[in-house]
Parts: structure tokens; sequence; C-alpha cells
């Protein structure tokens, strides 16, 4: 048995994690700033396993391979006690992989995913089928209170050619949101409620937006347990969808703002005649999976094996992004360009522009303080 004093132990500890990696033969890890991440080495989960370079702490998200040192980590990868793992990191005794125990790993790690993408499934269809009626229990909005929720964000509903059938609203709706392990309804009340629809005219999901009952009938205002909460929210599967705010025969353009107000600004200004304006609802949904470059925090390139993200329709002819100049200006322009990159390579002949709105605002800031 080793003791703290053993000098091995001080030997293995001045091993740097970078060398005990190596001689492990663990390959195909990524540097992701202070972390190497990629393959687990038992059960081979594509970017589930990471070790910190820093603190020598490792973890399989799959598998569960953790622990905080290099003798753990030799412990782990070829299942040796204590004792054999220091032997081996000392020099005393050869490698060897256990393979009776990487394929059971595996074979736990596979079930575990198996289960794991059910879960998900099911998830989604229900959130599918809750968004579907929440759409369904929607009024038309030009009934409501959505022109006055417009008229607030300092879109005039009279420049419009009328209320966006995309656009709906329920006078007393509740806000659902899991906070911790629980499920909460933190508010009730009057909301807009948008549909998004996949590339096949389906409806996939539903942004919601609460609207002060007060006027002017802004963006409510609502806290949970004296945090602030975030007035939108999105129930259903946005992933390749958009709210197709209006779409005008013949059109070929199509410009998509992230949010519904950036993009009726855009569509108010109308600086593309006969265009198409859509709502990518986030940055994410629109630029897709991107691609991880080395040295680089945001590459701006599309990852091709993201197969759900989303292609505008084959009738546009040239995608414009509005740039939001309200978030980190570099993870922005990278996204929009990830985005672009990946519509001009399965859309062959489209172009692709981003336009930007101004330093620090969006572009339906700039309409408010306009106002």
């Amino acid at each position: 048995m080793s003791f703290p004093d053993d000098p091995r132990l001080i030997e293995a500890k001045a091993i740097s994690i970078s060398e005990v990696i190596d001689r492990l033969g663990i390959a195909g890890l990524k540097r992701m700033a202070n972390e190497l991440i990629g393959p687990c080495p038992l059960c081979g989960g594509r970017d589930r396993f990471g070790i910190n370079l820093r603190t020598c702490a490792f973890l399989c998200r799959k598998c569960d391979l953790r622990g905080g040192d290099q003798i753990a980590l030799a412990m782990g990868v070829l299942n040796m006690d204590f004792k054999g793992a220091l032997r081996w990191l000392c020099g005393d005794k050869p490698a060897h992989l256990d393979q009776a125990e990487i394929d059971r790993r595996r074979k736990r790690a596979a079930e575990a995913d198996r289960k794991q993408q059910e879960a998900q499934d099911r998830y989604r269809r229900k959130a599918i089928a809750d968004a579907r009626v929440i759409w369904k229990n929607a009024r038309p909005g030009h009934l409501g209170i959505v022109p006055a929720y417009l008229e607030a964000r300092g879109i005039d509903p009279s420049l419009l050619s009328g209320i966006p059938d995309a656009l709906r609203f329920i006078v007393d709706h509740p806000y659902v949101k899991k906070i911790g392990r629980d499920y909460v309804t933190a508010h009730r009340g009057p909301c807009m409620i948008a549909g998004i629809l996949n590339m096949a005219g389906e409806l996939t999901a539903v942004h919601q937006t609460w609207v002060d009952i007060n006027p002017p009938h802004s963006k409510a205002r609502i806290a949970h347990e004296g945090e602030l909460l975030p007035a939108k929210l999105v129930r259903g599967s946005k992933k390749g969808a958009a709210i197709c705010l209006h779409t005008p025969d013949r059109a070929d353009t199509l410009v998509m703002g992230e949010g519904i107000e950036t993009t009726l600004t855009a569509l108010i200004a109308d600086p593309f005649p006969n265009a198409a304006y859509w709502a990518g609802v986030d940055l994410g949904n629109m630029a897709g999976r991107m691609r991880r470059v080395k040295g680089k925090r945001y590459s701006g390139f599309p990852d091709m094996s993201d197969s759900v993200a989303f292609v505008p329709p084959s009738w546009v002819k040239r995608l414009v992004f509005i740039m939001d100049g309200d978030s980190d200006p570099a993870m922005t322009r990278a996204k929009l360009e990830c985005g672009l990159q990946r519509a001009m390579a399965l859309r062959p002949g489209l172009k692709g522009q981003i336009v930007r709105a101004g330093e620090g605002v969006d572009l339906n800031d700039v309409l408010v303080e306009s106002a």
C-alpha cells in the first residue's frame, strides 16, 4: 500500500497531465481554452470527454469516467487500482488496456445514449403538441393586444399591410418555466403568440411574448422569488424553422432578423422591394452548429453535419441577415456568417449579406429612439 509520504506519489503528481495523456495513448483531443475535449478513451463518446489542463480534473459525460489527477486518470483508463497506477506512472509496470472493461463501458454508454435519445424524442413530441394547442387556442392578432404592443415598440401598425397572420394573442396565458426541478407558473396575463413554421409549412413551435396589461402595453415585468425572468419563451421545436411575418408573391429576397420586433422594423423600412421578412427566433437557430477551428473562439464556418439547421427555401436568391449591435459583435458576426455560408453551400447561386443595425443597439432600438 502507498502512503502519503511515498516518494512515488510525489513523482507521479509531478508528471504533466499532457505527458500522461500521451503515455496512455488518448487520441483525438482538441484544445478548447484550458481544456482538452474529444473522444473518451474508454467509451469513445464524441466530444463527451474533457480534461482540464490546469486542475487535471477529467470527466466523460457518457460513461462517467472521472477523477482529479494523473493517478486517477491512469486508474480509470487502465482499470488499475491505486497501487498499480502509481507503479505504472513511475515506470515500474507496462501499460495494459483492459479490453473487457472498455467493452463493458461502451455497452453501458450506448444504452445510456439510447435512453437519452428516446427521452429527448418524447419531450420534443410533447413540446410540439403543446405548441399546437397554444396556437389553436390563440385568436387573430388584430383583435387583441398585439397592435398596442407593437406600437409600444415603435412599430406603427398602420404602416404594416395588416397585422401578420403569424401573430395571434391569448387574453390570459400562463407563464410556465422550469426553475430547478419544478415547473413554476410565475405569471398570467395577455400574451402575443407567434407561430414558428418549419420549411414544410408545419407549425412546430410558438414564440410567446407576455404583454403588460396596463398602457402603454410594453413587455410584462415577470419575477419569481425576486429574480427577473425574460418576458419571452418558446415552446416546441424551433430548430430550422422561422416566424414567417411577410411573404409576398414572387419574392426572391429573404430578410431575417432574430426577433419579431427587429424584423417588423425592417419591414416598415422596406429596403428590399418585394422581399419576404421572417424572424429567425435566435442567433443559434439562424446559424446552426458552427465548426470548431483551432485557435479561433468563433470560426464562422458551418458544421455541415448539422442536418436540421435553418436553410432558406429554394425560391430565395438573396438572403439578408440583420446584425443586432446589442450583443458580442465577434460572436454575432461569426454566427451570422456561419448561417450564410451554410445556406450558400446548400443553395448554389444564393447571395448572402449582413446588415448591421448600429453599435450597442438592435434595429428596433433605433426605431424607438427616433420615434
